[in-house]
């Protein structure tokens, strides 16, 4: 229950975090909100518009609280953003369905990154939660669900959310050892196995392939090896 004859909270985040507020708070970066005796400091932060997966750790009047500390009237709080990098949890990631061209990318560079055209939200929260995945998302109301573990991923150009994403999370990469499909691990399969599936100028001109166990898919280095070799080439240098 906001009290509007308290003195008004202050939430204040850092040039980073500014493109979360509302547009006519981004240029101070500070959003005010009526005080709630009931609202943790996390439920304040959010409510101005920044998901807890984005917040590193929080100081009220200059001193570090915790999320379930609780606020009084015109308190400051001072938003820091999320130290980078974070480790990837074991299960890797998990993407929202508006993210699929970012899958594909990272499955090119060897990581494990689920996604599927028809999961709703609480579908990604449950999955994430049980298959210990970090879900990668541009909706901040999915990631305002509670114990949901993910990151908003910033850009609206696949280029720049891949850079995000390696640049939050810098896991290893084995660049070409994943379907880009499905996301399985590729294995190596003769030649003579694949024939029969194989474009006949493929069939003369290459002589090494890949298969994947899980849905058949064969690979080669066709045409499209040199963009590949670019992309992780740029990738590495990042």
């Amino acid at each position: 229950m906001v009290l509007p004859s308290a003195r008004p909270l202050a939430v204040r985040v850092p040039p980073e975090l500014a493109f979360l507020l509302r547009p006519r708070d981004r240029a101070a970066g500070e959003r005010r909100l009526g005080y709630d005796p009931d609202a943790t400091v996390a439920h304040v932060v959010q409510a101005a518009g920044v998901p807890r997966t984005e917040v590193g750790g929080v100081r009220v009047d200059g001193e570090p609280v915790p999320l379930w500390a609780r606020t009084y009237p015109g308190a400051v709080l001072e938003v820091d953003p999320v130290p980078r990098p974070q480790p990837v949890p074991p299960g890797g990631f998990l993407l929202d369905v508006g993210l699929g061209t970012l899958a594909r990318r990272l499955r090119l560079l060897g990581l494990e990154a689920a996604w599927s055209r028809d999961a709703d939200d609480p579908d990604l929260a449950a999955r994430a939660v049980a298959e210990d995945r970090v879900l990668l998302t541009q909706d901040r109301g999915l990631l305002m669900r509670r114990g949901v573990p993910g990151a908003l991923v910033r850009g609206s150009r696949p280029d720049d959310q891949l850079a995000d994403v390696l640049d939050r999370f810098t896991p290893p990469l084995a660049p070409l050892t994943r379907c880009t499909a499905c996301g399985g691990r590729l294995e190596p399969v003769p030649k003579a196995d694949v024939a029969d599936r194989l474009p006949p100028g493929t069939r003369r001109t290459f002589d090494d392939f890949s298969r994947c166990p899980t849905c058949g898919r064969v690979y080669w280095r066709g045409a499209h090896a040199r963009r590949i070799d670019e992309l992780v080439t740029a990738v590495r240098r990042r």
